[in-house]
């Protein structure tokens, strides 16, 4: 958030995200829950000429520019020796450490992963090798929506939907190298991607906000009460409830359902269709249609779940 808020390119971002990543390192809770969990953070980032891969361990870091094709990442360190940047003690502190003697290539990857990685890590090496697949079959012609396909894919764990967790936040971005088209957004503001629908968004002035999509906020919050999280509170936005009621249907009647999905799926189509048709310069919708037009389809998908 906050190397959106400050950086003008993904370059930038990259100096935003290593500057407070060296002057105030990492961790908290990654959930509000009192069992601890946390881990170091791995960032993709892109703007329209250049995209870059970001790899932490704690104030530590490597970056790697990516030139052509495509790249993954998950919750795994997975630069190897293709380091465009790095944190300047990176090499001693692996020296120091007796993690690398210095000799011969440096792989971040290698020098920096746990040589005893927990159980989990092997589901995210899994999910790493089926995402770079996927993307590797559709090389030449990705779309958004074949991005839509693989952040769907629950058969490699890139979707999930058990154990304690659901894939939220699922986004996609489509961003032109003309600067004269606009970027256009996909988010679905529900978990579940594979029973979501990816809508449409694109950054105008006086863009409308859909209060559906905004969670409500908490006099007395605990994740701002010291001690932290030691209550919960229902954090869910009016979008999300109404879309868990649409999957417990979807799971006590199967056809109903499937109706359900299907009209899901066409509103994320025409959605695709209109994206398609602006990035094209076929359609030009005015200012004020580009401002309504995340909102409109919220509530578009809001009356199918009455």
């Amino acid at each position: 958030r906050l190397a959106l808020e400050r950086s003008r390119s993904a370059r930038e971002a990259v100096r935003v995200i290593t500057a407070l990543l060296e002057r105030h390192g990492q961790g908290g809770r990654c959930k509000e829950e009192l069992a601890p969990f946390s881990y170091h953070n791995t960032f993709l980032l892109a703007d329209r000429a250049e995209a870059w891969v970001l790899e932490t361990a704690g104030p530590y870091w490597a970056a790697q520019r990516i030139a052509e094709g495509s790249r993954n990442i998950s919750n795994q360190l997975s630069i190897g020796t293709d380091i465009t940047a790095e944190h300047t003690g990176l090499r001693q502190r692996a020296r120091s450490q007796g993690w690398w003697s210095g000799d011969g290539a440096f792989s971040f990857a290698e020098v920096f992963s746990l040589e005893r990685q927990p159980v989990r890590m092997e589901a995210a090496k899994a999910r790493y090798r089926a995402g770079k697949e996927l993307l590797r079959q559709h090389q030449g012609h990705i779309t958004a929506e074949t991005l839509m396909g693989i952040l769907r894919d629950k058969a490699s764990g890139i979707c999930v939907d058990s154990e304690g967790f659901r894939t939220a936040g699922s986004m996609v971005s489509v961003l032109p190298r003309d600067p004269a088209l606009p970027c256009v957004h996909f988010f679905t503001a529900t978990p579940d991607p594979s029973r979501s629908v990816f809508k449409p968004f694109v950054f105008v002035d006086g863009v409308k906000p859909a209060p559906q999509v905004r969670s409500p906020s908490f006099a007395d919050d605990p994740a701002k009460k010291i001690p932290r999280f030691q209550s919960k509170v229902d954090r869910r936005h009016e979008l999300y409830r109404r879309h868990e009621a649409a999957l417990r249907l979807m799971e006590s009647d199967p056809e109903q359902g499937r109706r359900l999905q299907e009209t899901l799926r066409e509103l994320e189509r025409q959605g695709l269709e209109a994206a398609a048709a602006l990035l094209a310069g076929t359609e030009v919708p005015g200012p004020a249609e580009l401002a309504e037009l995340f909102l409109d389809c919220v509530e578009t998908e809001l009356k199918f779940y009455k």
